[in-house]
C-alpha cells in the first residue's frame, strides 16, 4: 500500500467536499473542481500553503497534534476520518523504515474457539482484511454461502461480497454491505498501510470489481463496534440481526456475534440454523 498516495487521495477527497459557502468563505466564481482550493484549506487552518501542500502530497511525518484538529475542524472530518488521519499520520513517523508489527494471525488460540463454541448465537473471528478466521457451529451455518464461495479457502467478507454474485441475495442490503466494507478497509490500510495480505486483497478487487473500485475512490472511512445487518438466508429466509464486536488485540483479530431480537421471526429463524448446525455436528 502507498502510504502517500492513500494520505493524497484522503485529503483530497475531503477538501473537495466542502464548498466555500460550508466553509464560511465568500461565493466564488466558476471553479474547475468542487470544493475547497489548498489556499483556502491553509488559510483556514492557520498553516501555509507550501505545509498544507507537503501533507496534502502525502507526507504527514512530523505534523503535530494542533495541525491534525485544524485540518479536521477545516475539512469537517467525522470521528472515523479523524481517527484515520491519526493513523496515517503515526504510520508515517514510522519514516522509510515502513515499521511492521508481527505477522497477524492465520488461525485462532484454542481458548478463542472454546470462546466461539460456548456462544449461542452466531459468533466469528475476523482479521482486518475480513477473513473469517474461525465460528462457532451456527456461526459455520449462518454464513454457509460464504463459506461455500472461498471453495475451501479462507471465507472473505470483501470477496464473497464484490465477486460472487451470489452475494447479492445473501446481504439483504447489498449496497450498505458494499460501502460499509469499503470504508473498513479505507480504516484498515490506515492501521497499516504495509500490510501485504490487505494490498494484495485491494489490488485483487480493484483489477476485478468496478463496484469495489468507485466505492475505493470515494475514501469512506468506518470503525464497527455494533449495528444492524439483514442477511437473507437460503435455509431460514429473512433476518434481521444486530451483532457486537469485541478487539482481540493480542492476536490482532475481532470477536463478533449476531443476535436477534427476543420473540421475533428472526430468533426463530436463528433456532432454526442452530438445530441444523447441531445435526452436522
Amino acid at each position: 500500500m502507498d502510504h502517500a498516495a492513500e494520505t493524497r487521495a484522503f485529503l483530497t477527497s475531503r477538501r473537495a467536499g466542502i464548498s466555500p459557502q460550508e466553509a464560511g468563505l465568500p461565493a466564488p466564481g466558476p471553479r474547475r473542481v468542487p470544493g475547497l482550493r489548498r489556499a483556502e484549506v491553509a488559510r483556514l487552518a492557520g498553516i501555509s500553503v507550501e505545509y498544507y501542500a507537503r501533507l496534502e502530497r502525502g507526507n504527514l511525518s512530523g505534523v503535530s497534534d494542533q495541525v491534525l484538529d485544524a485540518l479536521a475542524r477545516v475539512l469537517r472530518l467525522s470521528k472515523h476520518d479523524r481517527t484515520h488521519l491519526e493513523r496515517l499520520a503515526r504510520a508515517a513517523g514510522a519514516g522509510h523504515r515502513r515499521r511492521r508489527g508481527p505477522a497477524p494471525a492465520a488461525t485462532v488460540r484454542p481458548n478463542v474457539q472454546h470462546l466461539l463454541d460456548s456462544m449461542t448465537g452466531p459468533a466469528f473471528v475476523v482479521n482486518g482484511c475480513g477473513d473469517v478466521l474461525a465460528a462457532n457451529a451456527v456461526g459455520r451455518v449462518l454464513y454457509a454461502p460464504m463459506i461455500e464461495s472461498a471453495g475451501g479457502g479462507t471465507p472473505n467478507h470483501a470477496r464473497f461480497t464484490f465477486l460472487d454474485p451470489r452475494s447479492h441475495q445473501f446481504w439483504g442490503d447489498w449496497e450498505s454491505a458494499a460501502d460499509n466494507l469499503v470504508a473498513l478497509l479505507h480504516a484498515q490500510v490506515g492501521r497499516d498501510p504495509y500490510d501485504k495480505a490487505l494490498t494484495d486483497l485491494i489490488a485483487d478487487l480493484t483489477t476485478r470489481s468496478q463496484a469495489f473500485r468507485t466505492r475505493w475512490a470515494g475514501h469512506g472511512i468506518l470503525q464497527f463496534h455494533q449495528g444492524a445487518k439483514v442477511i437473507r438466508h437460503p435455509d431460514a429466509g429473512l433476518l434481521h440481526l444486530s451483532y457486537e464486536t469485541l478487539d482481540l488485540p493480542g492476536d490482532d483479530l475481532i470477536l463478533f456475534t449476531y443476535g436477534a431480537e427476543p420473540g421475533s421471526e428472526s430468533e426463530d429463524a436463528l433456532r432454526i440454523l442452530a438445530g441444523r448446525a447441531a445435526d452436522q455436528c
